[in-house]
């Protein structure tokens, strides 16, 4: 089985927190992960860090012709999310990256991109507190992390190792996310 191809789009303004330790985690587990900047250069993060991705989005999604992506996951923060939602491409992203039975994952207020995508509907989930308020989803606000069928959604950054060691185990099953997260030093 080859190894599952992730897509991790950056905009600027997006969760340093969540965005690295997604990457860190995914990268771990020997998935091959693509960071895919929504402009070129460096992006300015919500804690003022700069930040270079692997390429733009629009290579990526070229690349995405070669190797689809099994997985979308689009880290929060503001105005992140946000600039997320506006961009045409990313609606587009996570619709096809859907049709084709992959995963849509979503943490902190990025799962109202999801939503206003309409992806969400029907389904349960999660964001950070009042993200999701009035959008019709089912809000499940005692977990951390939250997979209604290949829509995966966390709260924050206190969740996103959670939120990290969840998509391995989607991708590659329990036995990776155990060698990942033992090699954490990580209290179950």
């Amino acid at each position: 089985m080859s190894q599952p191809s992730v897509l991790i789009p950056l905009a600027e303004g997006f969760e340093e927190l969540e965005a690295i330790t997604i990457i860190d985690l995914l990268r771990r587990a020997e998935i091959r992960v693509v960071v895919a900047g929504l402009s070129e250069g460096a992006i300015r993060a919500s804690r003022n860090t700069l930040h270079l991705a692997d390429m733009g989005l629009d290579q990526a999604l070229e690349l995405a012709q070669q190797q689809p992506y099994q997985m979308v996951v689009l880290p929060g923060g503001l105005p992140g999310a946000d600039n997320l939602n506006s961009d045409p491409r990313i609606h587009k992203l996570i619709h096809r990256v859907a049709a084709d039975g992959g995963y849509t994952a979503a943490i902190c207020a990025a799962p109202k991109v999801l939503a206003d995508a309409g992806l969400l509907e029907g389904k349960r989930a999660t964001s950070y507190p009042g993200v999701l308020d009035g959008s019709g989803v089912e809000i499940v606000e005692e977990a951390a992390v939250v997979v209604d069928g290949k829509v995966v959604t966390s709260r924050g950054p206190g969740t996103a190792m959670d939120f990290a060691l969840e998509l391995i185990e989607l991708l590659l099953g329990a036995e990776a996310r155990h060698r990942v997260e033992e090699s954490l030093v990580r209290n179950p």
